[in-house]
């Protein structure tokens, strides 16, 4: 039997109208900028997020990376959360090959960051000091129930950089989400940020994918970082067809995902064992945490394995569950009433 796996929602496979486009995509070479499927999913991109122009990159984590280099110096600081994909996930690449130093800040509950703190940590002009050139805000939060943040937030973010002549870069990996949870366009997620990255390859359901939005100058300046951290492709084009059959036809079915993970979140909130406030869960994303005298973390995810369901620990006796366009209402169910025979034994 195929594992009910709720992992990461990038466990989700191209739909058939995917496969079909792909394969029958027209491609160019894109480093040449003469992918003419490409162009158009770029051009999608920009104008879905209110954008110049757009870029296509491999991953989300290339578009972060490529973002802040081209936002920053070497010897720059930005500001972002403790509990930030940008800080916790991917491999220091900022720090490493930018050379840009990361001063951290506690992250809300809720993915936000106390603009008093935010400000606070903004660099006065002194011989000692990095200088400050940008905020980095994440949208939905993945570490944190997977949140969304809100516009009058981005607004008030938006505010304190102009204010201090800062940049704002938004990790948007699962922006969809965020407008979709909230009933809103994108564009009123985006406007605030001078870029925008997000990803095809989550909820959305391509198989591979990100896009870097922002101004001209920026886009080109990000297409030379792409290409020396190895990003340029050749027919890419096979790819960004999935990419806009994601864009026009998969973005509103994120509800879906939306009201199945709300559906498991009381369900589980319900089994004694579990701490867990369905309250906090605003999207696809739920974290709960295992409080049971007999069953440690580890045993737990066999026994669920066992019973063909996967899901992450993030930390000791901490889980992350991930829903996505592959788990239904009743597999939902199934979940629910096997993490309560679990707990039960």
């Amino acid at each position: 039997m195929k594992p009910i796996d709720l992992r990461s929602d990038t466990l989700t496979q191209p739909t058939p109208a995917m496969r079909e486009a792909m394969a029958n995509a027209e491609v160019g070479d894109d480093v040449f900028e003469e992918d003419p499927t490409l162009k158009k999913l770029e051009e999608l991109a920009a104008q879905k997020t209110g954008k110049e122009s757009a870029l296509f990159v491999p991953s989300g984590t290339m578009g972060n990376l490529i973002s802040i280099l081209s936002h920053c110096q070497r010897g720059d600081e930005i500001l972002l959360g403790d509990r930030s994909h940008i800080f916790l996930h991917e491999v220091g690449g900022i720090a490493a090959l930018g050379g840009v130093h990361p001063r951290i800040i506690p992250n809300n509950p809720d993915g936000t960051l106390l603009l008093p703190l935010l400000e606070h940590s903004i660099r006065p002009s002194d011989i000692h000091n990095p200088p400050t050139r940008l905020i980095c805000l994440e949208n939905t939060h993945n570490f944190c129930q997977g949140s969304p943040l809100n516009p009058e937030y981005m607004d008030s973010v938006r505010a304190l950089a102009a204010k201090y002549g800062l940049k704002i870069h938004l990790d948007g990996a699962r922006l969809f989400n965020a407008a979709v949870a909230q009933d809103i366009n994108v564009k009123d997620l985006t406007r605030q940020a001078d870029s925008v990255m997000f990803c095809l390859s989550k909820g959305l359901s391509a198989p591979v994918g990100s896009l870097v939005c922002s101004n001209r100058d920026f886009i080109q300046r990000a297409r030379k970082f792409r290409k020396m951290v190895g990003g340029g492709m050749r027919q890419a084009g096979h790819l960004a067809a999935a990419g806009l059959v994601a864009l026009e036809s998969l973005v509103e079915r994120l509800k879906e995902d939306h009201q199945n993970t709300q559906l498991l979140a009381e369900q589980l909130a319900s089994v004694e064992g579990i701490e867990l406030d369905p309250a906090q869960v605003k999207t696809n994303i739920i974290f709960f945490k295992l409080k049971h005298s007999k069953i440690d973390g580890e045993s737990f995810l066999n026994l669920l394995e066992e019973n063909s369901i996967k899901i992450l620990m993030t930390d000791p006796g901490v889980f992350r569950a991930v829903l996505h366009r592959e788990i239904n209402r009743e597999q939902v169910e199934t979940i629910a009433k096997t993490v309560r025979s679990i707990l039960t034994l």
